[in-house]
Parts: C-alpha cells; structure tokens; sequence
C-alpha cells in the first residue's frame, strides 16, 4: 500500500430520486440575501476537550445507514473504534439532488456528533433516526433547498444561498455538553460534506465549527477535486480553506480500476469529477486518484485493487455499476471496509489517540 460520487444505493432510494428528478422543474424558487449564522458556534475551543476513540460515519450520496452499517460494525468490533452511522436512510439524499445544498446532511451528522461527543463516545446515545419526517417533509426540503441545477433560491453558490432556509425535521439536542472530540468517516461525498461539518464559516446561514468537537477526518474515495457544475459548488466552497487546526486528516484513495476497461459507469463517473474524459485515469471506480487525494492539508493513502462499494452485496448495485458488480462478486474484490483494507487506514485514526 502507498501512502501518500454517485454510489450505488438501494433500488427504492434511486426510485424515489427519479422521482424527484422528475418533479424538479416545479421546484419554487426563493428570493433573499445570505444572512448571518443562525446557530452561534460552541464557545469552548476543540483544545480544551480530549479526544474520544469513537467515529461517526457519513454516508456517500444515496446511501444510509443501513449501506453502511457493516462498515460500522467492522471499526467496532475489528478495530476497536466504536462507531455509528449517522441516523438517516437512504431517501433523505433527495432534497440534494441536483447539487443542491447539503444542509439537510449536516443536521443529521450535527445530531449524530453532538450526541456521541456528549456521551463519551456511546454509540448507543446516538438517535436511530429523525422522529415524524416524512415524505412531506421530503419533498418540502426539496422545494425549498437552495442552489443546484435549478439555482433555487437564486444562485448555484453556496454564499449565495439565501438565509431563513432551514431544513424540516426535528433535530434532538445533545443531552449534555460534549465530553471530549471524535473522529468523522466520510464515504464518497460524505468526506467533503464532512469537511464542511469542520468549517467555521457559514454554511446556507448556519456556521457548524464542528472541528471543536472532532479531532480527525478520515475520507474514503471522496471526490475532493474542483469540477465543473452544480454538483461540484460545495466542493470548491470547502476547497478554498484546509483542515482547521487541530484537527488530522486522511484521504483515502482506492486504484485498480482503470477508466477505460472498467465499464461504461466507470469512465462516466470519472469523466464527471474530472470535468471531462475519463478514460485515461485510474480509481477505485467511481472517484479517480487524483481527485481523492486533493484534500488540502491531509495526509494521503492510496489503496491498490479496492474498489468504490462492495456492488455486489447492495440490492441495486448490479444495476448502477454492472461491471463493478461482476467484478467484485467473480473475483472477489475488496473495498474500503473489507478485512485486510479497513485496519490500514483504521489504524492511522488510533496512531494519533
């Protein structure tokens, strides 16, 4: 090993996208100027807590805790890093769709950090998800999320995200102050999502300063690099700071899977990080090297013959990526929380306890 996207999900989550999709052009737009944060950041300093060997995952695009529930499973039992995924299924993406803002997931993981920060790492503090939100309220934080494609509230930007927009659902408070730091995993764009947890800055009105409750970001085949279109906004927003202090970070890339024998799916997933052809460029087969490893300030891991998901174990994943599914199932590939590839970077997390 060196150091140095779109997942598959399950078939009613990609249903309920097309959906979605399908419904987008009746979106309201919404009118405003960016406001100041509406939630203060917490006034004591990521210095003054410990950190806690506990992890809380964020799921890449389309998926949830039920996809990444093994992954959490594995850091738990294999690894000795209690963890938990943040409470959501798979279905609470759509308001996201399009490259729209991803306020709806930082709640979620601001909910799932509070609680195991102030528990002392007790994943089973951890709301196992959001009381009475439905597909109303789906479909209202749809409507109502700014940018994206459609440039909903009046811009694609993230400055520019109109304030007063805040995302429906009820969003349990921690029960108690914080006890110490944890650790974030993020999956695919669950990594840059998760760096913009850390920001100080606002994000669509709220500054989140989740760094002074997490002390280290691990990122596994995140597609950190600037790109052409909406998709890509928050990515360069996050992109023009690097880690706060304090905070460790590690980006993890997958190689193997070259863009032009991968399949169709795979050039056209690298094509779309890269903003043009992918055929040339080799990844884990959805987020190529180069972009996963564009994490300023982070160390880096390159992890050869490991792939993006395990495809062939998700119901949906033969459909998104055949060629990835085939390959997995037939020569029993590997992913980022595999045996044998999950304690490479796991162990990095414990080195800096």
């Amino acid at each position: 090993m060196r150091r140095a996207a779109p997942l598959a999900a399950a078939s009613r989550a990609l249903g309920l996208a097309v959906a979605a999709l399908s419904l987008a052009g009746r979106a309201e737009a919404l009118s405003g100027a960016a406001g100041a944060p509406t939630h203060p950041p917490d006034p004591a300093s990521s210095a003054a807590l410990p950190p806690i060997t506990a992890a809380v995952i964020i799921p890449g695009f389309l998926t949830g805790r039920a996809e990444l529930e093994p992954l959490a499973r594995s850091l738990t039992e294999r690894c000795g890093i209690p963890s938990v995924v943040v409470p959501m299924p798979a279905w609470h993406w759509i308001p996201c769709l399009g490259g729209r803002s991803a306020r709806p997931i930082l709640e979620r993981i601001d909910v799932a950090v509070r609680h195991l920060a102030a528990s002392g790492g007790e994943v089973g503090s951890v709301p196992a998800g959001l009381v009475g939100y439905g597909a109303a309220d789906c479909w209202g934080d749809f409507r109502d999320n700014p940018g994206g494609v459609a440039e909903v509230g009046g811009s694609a930007e993230v400055d520019e995200y109109p304030g007063g927009v805040e995302p429906r659902g009820t969003f349990p408070p921690a029960p108690s102050a914080p006890r110490g730091r944890v650790a974030l995993v993020g999956h695919s764009a669950g990594g840059w999502i998760g760096r913009a947890y850390l920001s100080e800055r606002p994000y669509g009105g709220r500054v989140y300063a989740g760094s002074r409750l997490v002390h280290s970001l691990v990122t596994l085949g995140t597609p950190h690099g600037d790109a052409p279109g909406p998709a890509f906004r928050g990515v360069e927003w996050i992109n023009r700071e690097g880690l706060p202090k304090g905070v460790r970070g590690l980006a993890v890339a997958g190689a193997g899977y070259p863009g032009d024998s991968s399949g169709d799916f795979t050039r056209n997933s690298y094509g779309f990080c890269l903003g043009g052809d992918g055929s040339a460029v080799d990844g884990d087969g959805v987020t190529p090297v180069g972009s996963a490893l564009s994490f300023p300030g982070a160390e880096t891991m390159v992890l050869d013959g490991c792939t993006h998901f395990p495809w062939s174990e998700v119901l949906g994943g033969g459909l998104v990526a055949p060629d990835l599914a085939r390959s997995y199932r037939e020569e029993e590939g590997v992913w980022y929380g595999s045996d044998g590839v999950i304690e490479k970077w796991a162990g990095w997390l414990k080195e800096g306890e």
